[in-house]
């Protein structure tokens, strides 16, 4: 074990009024979400803190990337690692790899705290669990933080190329987010991208990737980006890309939202013009019934754990020794996968995420079956 602190994974606490700081008795969707084990990281020196949630090992490790992002209090750090967690577990079984799901958060400002010291002491508490969590990089962290990482814990995946990783994942997530937005417009237009609206939301690892391959689809870009830098960086490579203040209410064939997670609510969908919801973000969905929704007003909803899907494939290649070729058709199958669960969706009227997550069940019941 580390020489730093583990706290116990309940405390007391609230967030957004009814959500209690807890993991057993929670009054939100993830009460019965059944995690396995949460482990609460402290280490004085660094000025770490950090949650690392590991929701099902039943498929194989757990693999998720560590978020590194000033969180508003201990809480909210606490409920976005359950639902990554939760969301990794899907994004594997539904990709069908041997993996199962968990996510690191790390509380604070990257651009203020992020060190050494602090990335190894992390490592440190990766280590301490035997293998049953791998981490890899995600928002506010980056390939060559996981070599750094990597000095603590050989349970870590996206490392720099240099250091015997496959580097960034961007670029595979981005490409599996475009393989399945291509299977979302065969299935609402019974056509490709080409003269199609996509209104992405984030310019960072992801969404800079994926304007580039929407513009080489011949679809016009609506970019939302509140960040001056990341706006030129998109508009110098790309400079026929148009910027909005939004692009959840813009008229648009198809909201791709790459930033954070829970844009999509009850009330921000009744402004959604977009005939299909497809992005690189986790959790789109504030809660599950929203997909119910979009359903209801006709809206083709890419379950955000199927179409970004890209990375994690990359990174389990890492993992297999898979080339670069065996990578890519991977990340391609997400397509096939997406077509499948749409023409499924349609025949059982149910909605993508209910058709999605009766395919998961299945595997991890049929895993925990030949476990036993």
């Amino acid at each position: 074990m580390p020489t730093s602190q583990v706290r116990a994974s309940r405390s007391p606490g609230a967030v957004g009024g009814s959500h209690t700081l807890a993991v057993f008795d929670r009054q939100d969707e993830l009460g019965t979400a059944g995690h396995e084990q949460v482990v609460f990281c402290h280490d004085r020196e660094s000025g770490l803190q950090a949650i690392i949630s590991i929701h099902d090992t039943s498929l194989g490790p757990a693999l998720g990337g560590t978020r590194f992002f000033p969180y508003a209090n201990e809480a909210y750090a606490l409920t976005d690692s359950l639902r990554l967690a939760q969301g990794m577990t899907f994004k594997a079984a539904a990709a069908g790899l041997s993996l199962g799901g968990g996510k690191g958060v790390i509380i604070g400002d990257p651009s203020r705290v992020k060190t050494d010291e602090l990335l190894a002491a992390y490592g440190r508490f990766v280590e301490s669990l035997g293998g049953r969590y791998i981490t890899a990089a995600d928002v506010g962290t980056t390939a060559p933080d996981m070599d750094v990482i990597s000095r603590a814990t050989g349970h870590v995946v996206g490392r720099t190329k240099s250091a015997g990783g496959s580097g960034d994942s961007g670029f595979s997530t981005a490409y599996g987010v475009l393989c399945a937005m291509r299977a979302a417009a065969d299935f609402a237009w019974s056509g490709d991208l080409s003269d199609r609206v996509v209104g992405v939301e984030g310019a960072g690892k992801t969404g800079f990737q994926l304007t580039g391959l929407l513009v080489n689809e011949g679809a016009h870009v609506v970019l939302c980006e509140p960040d001056a830098a990341a706006r030129e960086r998109v508009l110098a490579a790309y400079p026929d890309v148009e910027i909005a203040d939004s692009v959840v209410e813009a008229r648009v064939d198809v909201y791709a939202p790459c930033a954070m997670g829970a844009t999509l609510s009850s009330l921000t969908i009744e402004s959604v013009r977009a005939s299909v919801v497809c992005g690189a973000a986790n959790n789109q969905l504030l809660t599950a019934d929203v997909g119910d929704d979009l359903a209801a007003r006709g809206i083709v909803w890419v379950p955000d754990f199927l179409a970004n899907a890209g990375g994690l494939c990359q990174v389990a290649g890492e993992l297999e020794r898979k080339s670069p070729a065996q990578v890519r058709a991977d990340i391609e199958k997400i397509g096939s996968t997406v077509s499948q669960v749409l023409a499924q969706s349609a025949a059982d009227q149910v909605t993508p995420g209910r058709a999605v997550a009766q395919i998961v069940a299945e595997r991890l019941q049929a895993a925990a079956r030949d476990r036993r």
